[in-house]
Order: structure tokens, then sequence, then C-alpha cells
């Protein structure tokens, strides 16, 4: 399970992050230790505390979550729960850039899309996506999940989740979508290790 977000540095104090706090991904891997899985989880930088029996590697940027994850492979299910920076910059100073009048022009390249890199493995584990949209959500996460070939995503409204403690998910499947009214991160995160053992047996 990835949670949390990623930090890109610009150069040694400064970075490209997002509003991500990681408790939906923390509350995702601590429903999973109380089903009875065996937990791994990579985490970008956040203030929270590991779950119980939750084994915990911290990161900071995309490449080091990508390195990590792939490193616990073979495993039976990864929960890309993580919101993964899209860009990093190309090339970060080794040095503080200082301040000019004359503004700062960022060169911005691609992060590896760790999901899609997983769910493209022939030996892929059963992957379950995230999807933080802000508009559109039921048309979006399920052009994401067929792109990716996912078997579960879970939707939710960025401006409705990010650094909250409760959410609204919607869970997309080969069946059809499926709606999690609002409540807390944690009877969110166990409903949907619900449904996935659901759709593993």
């Amino acid at each position: 399970i990835t949670a949390g977000p990623t930090f890109e540095a610009i150069d040694p104090v400064r970075g490209l992050t997002n509003l991500s706090s990681g408790k939906m991904g923390y509350a995702v891997a601590q429903a999973a230790a109380e089903a009875g899985a065996r937990v791994c989880l990579v985490s970008g930088p956040t203030c929270l505390t590991s779950p119980a029996g939750v084994r915990r590697i911290d990161v900071q940027s995309a490449a080091e979550m990508r390195d990590a994850v792939l490193g616990e492979l073979p495993s039976d299910v990864f929960i890309a729960v993580a919101a993964v920076a899209d860009y990093r910059v190309d090339a970060a100073a080794t040095q503080k850039i200082k301040k000019s009048t004359a503004g700062l022009t960022l060169q911005l390249v691609a992060n590896p899309d760790i999901l899609a890199e997983v769910a493209d493995l022939p030996d892929a584990p059963f992957c379950v996506g995230f999807a933080a949209e802000t508009e559109h959500l039921a048309e979006h996460a399920e052009a994401k999940r067929l792109k990716k070939k996912l078997p579960l995503l879970v939707g939710n409204l960025a401006q409705d989740t990010l650094g909250r403690d409760t959410a609204e998910l919607v869970l997309f499947d080969d069946r059809g979508q499926h709606r999690l009214p609002r409540t807390d991160k944690l009877t969110q995160a166990r409903a949907l290790i619900n449904h996935l053992a659901s759709l593993l047996n």
C-alpha cells in the first residue's frame, strides 16, 4: 500500500508536493492488517503514526516510492493510495536558488506511473488504484480504470477529501459503481477492504 504525498526537490530547501495528508492510505493499511493481511506501507512524508502490525518504508520522491514498491514484489495485492506527483524538476539545484526579480522558470519532466507499471507486469498483483478528481468524477475515474486495466479503482473529489478526516468514496469495478457515503476514513477503508475481499474470493 502506498500513502501520502511525494516531495520532488527543486533545491535543498524547496520542492513540489501536494495536499495529501496520508490519512486514507494509513487507514487502508490499518484495515488490511485488521483483516489479516501482511501489510507493507510505502509512505511519502507525513506526520502519521504507523498502524499496529504494519511494516513501513519511508520515501520522499516518486522515484524512491517506485523503487520501494518494486522491491516488495511479488505480492498478492497492490493498493496505490498515494498522491504521487506527476512531474519532477528535470535537474534539481544542489544549492539554494537565490531570489531574483527576474522570476524563475522550472523545466518539469514526467515521473514514473507506479500503478501503471505494476499493473502491466506479467505476474501483476491484484491492483487497486485511487483517483482524486476535481470534477466529472465518474467519467474520469472509470476512464483511468480502463486505461490502466485495473480490476478496482476508488474515486473521490479532491476538494472534499484531501487533508480531511472523512471521505465520500465511489468504488469502480467490472460490476459498476458502488458509492460509500461520507464517514470517517477508517470506516471507509474497512468497507473498501471488505469489497476487495469479495472480488478476490
